[in-house]
């Protein structure tokens, strides 16, 4: 009888899904870190935090994913067996309509709170873009006036500075959609598609600069690749008030506001948005915020459809290499502005509202580039097993080391090769290894390995400078918490 073959089994492939990625240990730790002080400082300003559903309805999330033309195909969804869709939230904003909808009779007007945690775009992943990342969103509900818009900026500029950005290395921009509004107004534009096209153009002053723009609203331009690309079709005389708008910024506020209220022109809702800058910029003055913190800027135009006044951006101005070697500035890091038509999808009735949200890996990614970042996780301290059938002795070290605030474990792999647990100890990153055979514990003794001191002197100390520190003691069993604490504090000041 001929033998049954067996079944090759299919085996799961090990690998994160396209777009996503796994974080360890230190880059866990340093974004905890920085999301406690940006906590803090919202905190400081009466926000309230807020965890609300990492899923809402398809319905819920409304239509308006940044940079999807058709956006239910942007969201992770899926379809329910009542036929109603669920999908994965996209951003903090659009979850916090939904809540200040369903409980704004039970919360205070105005709402202030701020929301920290992971959002999932289904869009094409590329070189630092993923598809789940985190954001931390502040925002105020039911407050109309521009001192709300004005308290996110100051905060925002407070936060920054908070988790390690100098003044001097970034600036908060602030515009209103009004005004470009104003401008679009008497432009005589056909149609949405034309409008948006303007829109779109206006969005690449920062990288294309005033004559790309020009171009780029006319006939067209090539771009640095050599492709030509076509234009919006606006006659000169019709693109000269979005020329005029884009350039209108001065050296201080006050030139900035009357050259926007030339580019403005008859316009109504542009002269009110001209306006609520002027009120925006006395209030932030008075507050101690100035031009080396917060400017008012034309350029800011934001790519949300459901901006209705004031907006802002943080940008970051110092320079980083980017993956070819040349010099540029960071950017952009936070955003936001005032929305008051969001609510009313729900309820039927305008309800004001603004907020930020920061892109907390783009953040952590420019401190690191400022090296205001920990780095290196520091891991526990190794109590090594010299004698299995002394386990208890081992657990009642750590637990001492515990009680006194320090990291520490005992080594649970195969005791029997002392070699491997030094090696588990320096993949563990650890700060000292704790070693007791049975010589040390029959004179009550324990030798302390410091790990940092070893690795450093054995990369730069001499021959005497080594006799001088050795890098392992030997010290009393009863001063163990006291020794291994010296140690590690002299580990971080090294």
């Amino acid at each position: 009888m001929a033998k049954e073959k067996k079944k090759k089994i299919r085996r799961p492939r090990a690998e994160t899904p396209k777009g996503f990625r796994d974080y360890f240990g230190a880059e866990v730790e340093e974004r905890a870190e920085m999301l406690r002080k940006i906590a803090g400082v919202y905190h400081t300003y009466g926000f309230d935090p807020l965890e609300s559903s990492a899923v809402e309805t398809v319905e819920a999330l409304g239509k308006f994913l940044p940079d999807v033309d058709r956006p239910n195909e942007g969201v992770f969804a899926w379809q329910e067996e009542d036929g109603g869709w669920l999908a994965l939230r996209y951003d903090l904003t659009a979850p916090l309509a939904r809540v200040y909808a369903q409980y704004r009779n039970d919360l205070p007007t105005p709402y202030r709170r701020y929301a920290m945690g992971p959002v999932w775009r289904n869009e094409k992943p590329g070189p630092g873009r993923f598809r789940q990342f985190y954001q931390c969103d502040a925002d105020t509900v039911g407050a109309p006036s521009v001192a709300a818009d004005a308290e996110i900026c100051a905060m925002l500029a407070d936060t920054l500075e908070v988790v390690g950005i100098p003044r001097g290395d970034y600036v908060v921009r602030i515009n209103n959609r009004k005004v470009l509004n104003g401008v679009l107004e008497g432009m005589g534009l056909e149609g949405d598609e034309q409008r948006d096209a303007v829109l779109r153009t206006i969005d690449k002053f920062d990288k294309v600069g005033e004559a790309g723009v020009r171009a780029l609203l006319g006939k067209g331009r090539l771009d640095a690749s050599g492709a030509y690309i076509d234009g919006v079709g606006l006659s000169d005389d019709q693109a000269a008030p979005v020329l005029a708008f884009l350039t209108s910024r001065a050296d201080d506020a006050g030139a900035t506001l009357a050259n926007l209220r030339a580019a403005v022109g008859q316009s109504v809702v542009g002269a009110e948005g001209v306006d609520e800058l002027e009120q925006i910029a006395a209030l932030l003055e008075a507050q101690g915020y100035g031009p080396d913190r917060i400017i008012v800027d034309p350029s800011v135009v934001r790519g949300l459809g459901y901006y209705t006044g004031p907006v802002f951006e943080a940008e970051l101005t110092f320079e980083i290499l980017d993956e070819k070697g040349r010099k540029r500035q960071f950017g952009s890091v936070a955003g936001g502005g005032r929305y008051d038509d969001l609510v009313k999808r729900f309820t039927g009735q305008a309800v004001p509202a603004t907020g930020v949200s920061i892109g907390v890996d783009r953040l952590l990614a420019a401190l690191r580039a400022k090296g205001r970042t920990k780095g290196v996780d520091v891991g526990p301290v190794v109590v090594t097993v010299m004698d299995r059938d002394r386990m208890a002795d081992y657990q009642a070290m750590v637990a001492e080391l515990r009680s006194a605030g320090i990291r520490a474990e005992v080594y649970l792999g195969n005791p029997r090769n002392f070699g491997n647990q030094m090696k588990y100890a320096d993949k563990r990153n650890s700060p000292v290894a704790v070693i007791e055979g049975e010589d040390e514990h029959g004179r009550g003794v324990v030798q302390l390995k410091d790990l940092a001191l070893g690795a450093r002197l054995a990369a730069e100390a001499t021959h005497e400078e080594w006799k001088a520190q050795p890098a392992q003691i030997e010290v009393a069993r009863a001063d163990l918490v006291d020794e291994v604490r010296r140690m590690i504090s002299r580990g971080a000041e090294g």
